[in-house]
């Protein structure tokens, strides 16, 4: 898939193409359907298929007390948008300028002069340019005028008939029902980040952990302590090389803490992974994916160490068993 960093990367002659728009943060199972929808269409119709989405979110710029935490971010969103089968993204910056746009400016400017759109695919509440002031019924009239064809999809709902949603998974995330929010996203929810140095507490205990960088991409869910998976990806460049022998892509079982270690009277929340069974693993200056699978329990602050390390085993055996590997 091509990424298009900004109009002005956006080849001359691209098109035709079949275009949708959307934040897509989460990329979830709505977002999945509409855009393999889109590739289809784009298929049958000879196009390439695009989708257009912004970075940062628009919030930043309506709403910046209010900015929700992005489930996904950007580098994973686009891994995520190719997989679907998409031709190009094109990522939008978003600023009080581009908000600003009438929205003939803005149909004019990134779809028909860039992209030269075929068919435009949309769902019934999209709103577009100054003030919001476009929605389907705009662009619809906007196709007819510059010779796109405009397709406005219902809303895809689960089996209970709730719409997928962003907010419905950040709703889930911020309960830490990890097993729903699956199910949601069509995945398990994942953090990327580089492994970082912490207080180094878990290894006097027996319990080595990568702690994440705090600037670590996805949303952090509820705290507690979760069942799921380490993936070693590559070295960050700082000059620490890890351990030498792992693999990128390895998959780990991970017991995950998240939560500022009450035991230990901590303040600061932090994101670890034990790698259940490993005492052997330096992953300092490494990325890393991380994995929920399950929520195995709240954060508890212990009456000393020997209770905690007691329970942190009891953690890894119900981590281990939730994986399928006891």
């Amino acid at each position: 898939m091509q990424v298009w960093e900004g109009l002005g990367r956006v080849p001359a002659g691209t098109g035709p193409s079949v275009v949708t728009i959307g934040n897509f943060d989460g990329v979830h199972r709505g977002h999945a359907e509409v855009l393999a929808h889109v590739v289809a269409q784009g298929r049958a119709r000879g196009a390439i298929a695009v989708a257009m989405t912004f970075d940062p979110h628009p919030s930043s710029v309506h709403r910046p007390h209010a900015v929700p935490d992005q489930i996904t971010g950007l580098g994973d969103k686009l891994e995520l948008l190719a997989a679907v089968g998409l031709d190009a993204t094109l990522v939008v910056a978003y600023t009080a300028d581009f908000a600003s746009q009438g929205p003939e400016q803005f149909v004019r400017r990134y779809l028909v002069d860039a992209l030269r759109p075929v068919l435009v695919v949309v769902g019934h509440d999209v709103r577009f340019g100054a003030d919001n002031s476009g929605d389907r019924h705009t662009m619809a009239e906007l196709g007819r005028r510059h010779g796109f064809d405009v397709e406005v999809l219902d809303d895809v709902a689960s089996d209970e008939q709730r719409r997928w949603s962003s907010t419905w998974a950040r709703e889930l995330l911020a309960a830490g029902r990890m097993e729903e929010l699956t199910d949601v996203l069509g995945r398990e929810h994942t953090m990327r980040g580089a492994v970082v140095h912490g207080e180094a507490r878990g290894r006097l205990l027996g319990f080595p952990t990568a702690n994440l960088d705090p600037a670590s991409s996805g949303a952090v869910p509820a705290d507690g302590v979760y069942a799921g998976w380490l993936v070693r990806g590559a070295d960050t460049g700082d000059g620490d090389d890890g351990d030498g022998g792992g693999t990128a892509g390895e998959r780990l079982p991970a017991a995950i803490s998240v939560g500022t270690n009450p035991t230990f009277d901590g303040v600061v929340r932090q994101v670890e992974a034990h790698v259940i069974g490993r005492t052997d693993l330096d992953l300092y200056g490494e990325e890393v994916v991380v994995e929920f699978v399950r929520r195995l329990r709240p954060t508890v602050r212990y009456e000393g160490v020997e209770a905690l390390v007691a329970q942190m085993h009891a953690d890894c055996d119900e981590a281990l068993a939730v994986l399928g590997l006891r």
